[in-house]
């Protein structure tokens, strides 16, 4: 998630920018809203509240939010799940990079404790198109490890393996009634907002 291509921003800000949207906009509406942030473990998490001076909390942590630590999704999930106490809507913003299988069960926990679910995968747009061009050296930024490789050799396999991982995550949220969108970096934000805005329409 710590990952911006050509100047852009990362996808984590993305995230987080996100995140403090959804927010504010929740306590305008009187909700409660909490937060979570997760790696290889829950790092943070901010039970419900819909006091507004609350958003001024959940703000700090997601501008001190840090990536670079490895990534332990589902059973983090699986332990936020279990942690809700009230049925709600859940918005989950991540690139999913792990294991498909396990996060799509993480995804259904959810759902069995009847929450509304919104999944937003956040992909920075070099991510999906594999354009670079020329030879490159790729340096995994949570295990350091490093390859050296042609991106154009391989960028139509590459292309084709994306292209089913993003598909899985589509096809299971469809299948399990749960909200599903994905955005690049170079998506305007307010695309991911008026998917929330709709959810929010429909449970009403």
């Amino acid at each position: 998630m710590d990952f911006a291509s050509n100047g852009r921003v990362k996808k984590l800000q993305y995230a987080s920018y996100l995140a403090a949207a959804f927010a504010y906009l929740m306590i305008r509406q009187r909700d409660a809203v909490g937060l979570a942030i997760y790696d290889e473990k829950i790092r943070e998490y901010l039970p419900p509240r819909s006091t507004k001076s609350y958003l001024n909390l959940i703000y700090k942590e997601l501008a001190n939010i840090q990536g670079g630590r490895k990534t332990g999704t589902a059973p983090s999930l699986h332990e936020i799940a279990e942690r809700i106490k009230r049925r709600g809507l859940v918005v989950i913003l991540s690139d999913f990079f792990d294991n498909p299988d396990q996060v799509v069960t993480a995804f259904k926990h959810f759902r069995h404790r009847k929450n509304e679910v919104i999944i937003i995968q956040i992909l920075d747009p070099l991510e999906k198109s594999f354009a670079f061009g020329r030879d490159a050296l790729f340096k995994d930024m949570e295990t350091s490890e490093e390859m050296i490789t042609q991106p154009w050799h391989i960028q139509k396999a590459y292309q084709e393996e994306m292209r089913k991982f993003l598909e899985r995550y589509k096809k299971e949220c469809r299948e399990n009634g749960i909200d599903y969108l994905l955005v690049d970096t170079a998506t305007p934000f307010d695309v991911a907002l008026l998917e929330y805005l709709r959810k929010r329409q429909r449970l009403r």
